[in-house]
């Protein structure tokens, strides 16, 4: 397993703040139906996974602005994202699971006392459901969403806001991420950032050379023991 670990470590008082989308759980797929369904409802058939992509990471809000200018779709933004977080919460109610081995990093962290939150570009409403669905929902109860803030990533809004709900300076907090704007996010906040790529192919992006933890081969790399040691300043050498 390749794994980049700066020297610099984190906070020895460090609070943890995770993305959701990507990073805690494999809800990419149905936000990509989602979209999928949405945009064919207003005009737009035969929408790809491959389009989806350069989204990931990217505010819903923000995402569908995008895709409204492209597409020449003549409905508010607003409506859009109604359509798609009706969607969402549809499939996300149905079927979304926690990757196996970022569940054990929250358990991990939760078991040493670090204050943990979560920062999506996904709507309140969006997050608690996953959170509930997952089971995650009793260990991480301070939440950020985007639409609580007044822009999403990769302005750092979310990540500050999480610390100051925290109650932790920004320079003591760790992001994990899974997206180059949620990783330039940390970056602008301040902040130590732990990068697992849900796209492994975008590993090598300008974005994520400034986080501490790099795991380039993504989720099926991602080692819960060897970041919590990185983060809690435990660990005894790196690579």
């Amino acid at each position: 397993m390749l794994v980049r670990m700066s020297f610099s470590r984190p906070s020895r008082n460090p609070a943890v703040i995770f993305d959701l989308d990507g990073t805690l759980v494999d809800s990419e797929p149905n936000y990509y139906e989602a979209g999928r369904r949405v945009l064919e409802q207003y005009g737009v058939p035969g929408f790809s996974w491959d389009q989806h992509t350069r989204f990931i990471g990217t505010g819903t809000r923000e995402t569908l602005e995008i895709l409204r200018r492209e597409y020449g779709i003549e409905a508010p933004v607003d409506e859009l994202l109604a359509a798609k977080n009706r969607a969402y919460l549809e499939l996300a109610g149905a079927h979304t699971e926690a990757f196996p081995e970022m569940r054990r990093f929250v358990d991990l962290l939760h078991a040493a006392g670090v204050p943990l939150a979560v920062a999506s570009g996904s709507s309140r409403a969006a997050i608690e459901a996953v959170l509930a669905r997952t089971g995650l929902g009793g260990v991480l109860t301070t939440l950020v969403s985007a639409e609580e803030v007044a822009h999403g990533k990769p302005e750092p809004d979310v990540f500050l806001e999480a610390a100051r709900r925290l109650g932790a300076a920004p320079g003591d907090c760790v992001v994990v991420e899974d997206a180059p704007p949620g990783a330039e996010a940390a970056r602008r906040a301040g902040m130590g950032c732990v990068a697992v790529p849900y796209v492994p192919g975008t590993a090598g992006d300008p974005a994520f050379a400034s986080a501490g933890l790099l795991f380039p081969g993504g989720q099926k790399e991602f080692d819960a023991r060897r970041a919590f040691e990185w983060v809690t300043g435990r660990a005894t050498g790196g690579n």
